[in-house]
């Protein structure tokens, strides 16, 4: 893969910009001069070693060091992306080991769908769906199956978000319609119809809600990812591509805009995946 992508982005530079960011604890820091290494900058360094097919430097540092953040006190979000990266890393029975802390804040029978604990990934506070999000990406990685009834209260739960063509709380967004529609096809659901993904493509990029401007990076991985997910192309392949491509920054990471942004590794991982798919849809 990573050869695949060399021939449109400097994957040598994205290499050196992670290990620059690797500490001693195992873990990674976006900002290669704080020590303030972190679930989030750990999950997507080993997802981008892993995609580019690459060899994840001192791995049994880094299986440590998501271990030892597997504790109450850490949002459902970052227990179920440390879950994820211990079995990335074949650490499984450790992986296994963060259900009981994902069951005490997730419990859909009781309709606890852990709002307002903590840890966003996307917008400081919790949205929504994301929680489900990623506890079912844990439970797929492990291989957890929740009960008939677990999975008919968290489709219920996700129904309440339908706004039309699309997932959102006051209108469709695209991070929300794809983690809904990830979600459904987790538990087994066939997906809706959904139209939100194309009305938010424009030459470039993919926007949050329909008819707007500019594209973002966030967005634009969504809105292929959920494409893909419906079996569908993007219209504007090449021009995403170049989009991809401009994003670069000069330290091998990847920004958000075309405007601003300063790199991190969840920019640098969703840059990439992107591209991945966005070349997958010429084939």
């Amino acid at each position: 893969m990573g050869s695949e992508l060399g021939s449109y982005v400097d994957i040598k530079a994205v290499l050196k910009y992670l290990e620059k960011r690797r500490h001693e604890d195992g873990g990674y820091c976006f900002i290669s001069l704080l020590n303030e290494t972190n679930i989030n900058d750990t999950y997507y360094a080993v997802k981008t070693y892993t995609l580019l097919g690459m060899r994840i430097p001192e791995k049994e540092k880094t299986i440590e060091f998501l271990y030892a953040l597997l504790k109450p006190q850490q949002a459902v979000v970052a227990i179920s992306m440390a879950i994820e990266g211990l079995v990335i890393l074949g650490a499984i029975d450790l992986a296994e080991e963060g259900l009981q802390l994902i069951f005490k804040k997730y419990n859909p029978l009781k309709g606890k769908f852990a709002i307002g604990l903590g840890g966003s990934e996307e917008f400081g506070t919790a949205t929504p769906l994301e929680a489900t999000y990623w506890v079912l990406r844990a439970f797929n990685v492990i291989e957890y199956e929740p009960s008939s009834e677990e999975k008919k209260k968290i489709r219920e739960f996700i129904e309440t978000f339908r706004k039309g063509s699309g997932y959102g709380v006051k209108q469709a967004t695209t991070t929300m319609t794809y983690q809904a529609i990830f979600a459904l096809n987790i538990l087994g659901y066939e997906i809706p119809t959904i139209r939100h993904f194309h009305k938010c493509e424009v030459r470039g990029g993919f926007t949050e809600v329909p008819y707007s401007l500019p594209p973002y990076l966030e967005p634009t991985f969504y809105a292929v990812r959920g494409l893909r997910l419906l079996g569908e192309k993007s219209r504007y392949i090449d021009a995403h591509i170049q989009l991809i491509r401009a994003l670069q920054n000069p330290n091998g990471g990847f920004r958000r805009s075309l405007e601003m942004g300063i790199s991190n590794f969840q920019n640098t991982y969703r840059a990439l995946r992107t591209l991945s798919d966005l070349l997958n849809f010429r084939k």
